[in-house]
């Protein structure tokens, strides 16, 4: 496998890609709409500093779904998170699915 099959990208969130910070503070690029997997279940993860944090949901998108860490997610029910991190799932050509995985707050 190469990619997430579609049938498996049921949901649809909003991402505004974090882009760095201005002087009136973060900076985002334009919103752009992302079909993938949401899940929202709490847990702990690792953010990008070591430390660990609470992630509220997770999504899983295609690889080539551009959203950094700290970029603005909006979730299907209209809820506004950050993300914690973005992780490539690369299979390396093994028959498993190439993903995104974003670990929202």
């Amino acid at each position: 496998m190469s990619a997430l099959p579609g049938f498996l990208l049921r949901h649809t969130v909003t991402v505004e890609p974090y882009i760095g910070s201005g002087p009136t503070g973060a900076a985002y690029g334009p919103p752009a709409q992302v079909r993938c997997f949401v899940d929202e279940q709490t847990r702990l993860v690792r953010g990008p500093s070591g430390d660990q944090v609470t992630s509220s949901s997770t999504f899983y998108a295609r690889l080539e779904t551009v959203c950094p860490a700290k970029s603005r997610i909006t979730l299907p029910g209209g809820r506004r998170t950050v993300v914690i991190a973005a992780l490539r799932r690369d299979g390396g050509g093994l028959p498993v699915p190439d993903h995104l995985e974003v670990q929202l707050q």
